[in-house]
């Protein structure tokens, strides 16, 4: 069956950005990604997908608007609180110990606006103290939107903003302006905030925790897997995965060990146990 009229429209706004504004949404899922640019044609009275091709050329403007509908940066400190327990409690422990006094390299990909790397760091300054988090530890945050990024980089929040940080890490590790808090220093020096597109850029190597949460959710099937083969190959073997919640572990059992599963946190396997878990499995299936 040939695409509609509409779906064709749509796919020609999909290369419009791509072309004039360097950015690949066609490996987001259609059904969503319709409804968000939707959404703006709404607001801007544009009533085809054809006709918001022409508004996009005659508004250079609108971009930030739909690059912003689209992307949808939802984040907070702490967001899922059970899931942060696990990780300060189970995970960072290990990472210590088995790091012994070598540098941890931490990547929070789809940062938005930076509250997870953020609370990132305040679990390894509890953890090993400010000075230890400095000399040991390093987070690269990254992410598509340079606005969003440009926030993290203030490391400035509103009351609001913190009001899921607990009142011990909040005196801790905020300095507070009238209703204004920013992270301290000790803790924006480990953070380093990157623009990065996680659908084409090389990934960030070596990486002994790798936070990717409620951001391959937004993404078609083949997608995810083609992303999901990048971040394996990102972490260390022994390393942790962080997804969020609404995502599925898309690691087979052969590759990832879960931690807590519920969670979405889990461990990647060394090649040689991954090839014979693998092998085991194979052998399993009924001929």
């Amino acid at each position: 069956m040939s695409p509609s009229k509409s779906e064709q429209e749509f796919e020609a706004v999909l290369e419009h950005l791509k072309r004039d504004r360097a950015f690949d949404f066609t490996g987001y899922k259609r059904p969503s990604l319709a409804r968000r640019i939707e959404k703006r044609m709404r607001v801007v009275k544009v009533g085809s997908f054809g006709e918001y091709v022409g508004y996009l050329e005659t508004h250079p403007d609108e971009f930030s608007a739909l690059f912003d509908t689209i992307l949808i940066n939802v984040t907070s400190f702490f967001r899922d609180e059970e899931s942060w327990v696990v990780v300060a409690d189970k995970v960072i422990p290990d990472l210590i110990a088995r790091g012994k006094a070598g540098q941890i390299r931490v990547w929070s990909a789809g940062c938005a606006t930076g509250e997870e790397a953020y609370s990132l760091a305040m679990l390894f300054a509890d953890a090993l103290g400010e000075d230890g988090l400095e000399e040991r530890v390093k987070i690269y945050a990254t992410d598509v939107d340079e606005r969003a990024l440009n926030k993290a980089r203030s490391a400035t929040y509103a009351e609001r903003e913190v009001s899921h940080v607990p009142t011990r890490q909040v005196k801790a590790y905020f300095e507070r302006a009238g209703t204004k808090y920013t992270v301290r220093a000790a803790l924006r020096r480990c953070v380093s905030f990157t623009k990065h597109d996680l659908l084409s850029d090389a990934p960030i190597s070596r990486v002994d925790l790798l936070a990717c949460r409620n951001t391959l959710m937004y993404l078609n099937s083949e997608t995810q897997r083609r992303t999901f083969s990048r971040l394996h190959s990102a972490i260390n073997d022994g390393g942790i995965l962080f997804l969020g919640r609404a995502e599925t572990l898309l690691a087979r059992a052969s590759t990832f060990e879960p931690i807590d599963l519920k969670r979405r946190i889990s461990k990647k396997l060394p090649r040689d146990s991954a090839a014979r878990i693998l092998q085991r499995d194979l052998m399993s299936v009924p001929s």
